[in-house]
């Protein structure tokens, strides 16, 4: 199983349209790997669409139907980068859980 016993969320869907998970004692095997080019290449991705969208949304002149399929790209973009931060985060170490600090008693700011 996976650090703390979590699945991967891949950065593809299934056939049906549905996540896709991955179960792993480590991310050094073959689809890790395959997922983590992947994820690369989505985020490299995302960042030549933004530079895109700066250069178009510059242009008082630009098309209503290239705005329309530049929003439609950063739509895909934003969903892939959601995807990957959602993956990374599942895999960071949960932190051991600690109590709130004690702090004392809160004394109100005097009247000014």
């Amino acid at each position: 199983m996976t650090p703390n016993n979590e699945l991967r969320l891949l950065p593809w869907s299934g056939p049906d349209g549905k996540p896709c998970f991955l179960s792993s004692d480590d991310g050094t095997g073959f689809l890790s790997r395959l997922a983590d080019n992947a994820e690369e290449t989505q985020l490299g991705s995302g960042a030549k669409i933004l530079d895109q969208a700066l250069e178009v949304l510059t242009d008082p002149d630009v098309d209503p139907d290239e705005l329309r399929l530049l929003a439609g790209d950063l739509t895909r973009a934003l969903h892939d980068a959601i995807r990957v931060a959602t993956s990374r985060g599942r895999r960071l170490p949960h932190p051991a859980h600690r109590a709130p600090q004690e702090h004392g008693p809160c004394v109100p700011a005097p009247p000014s």
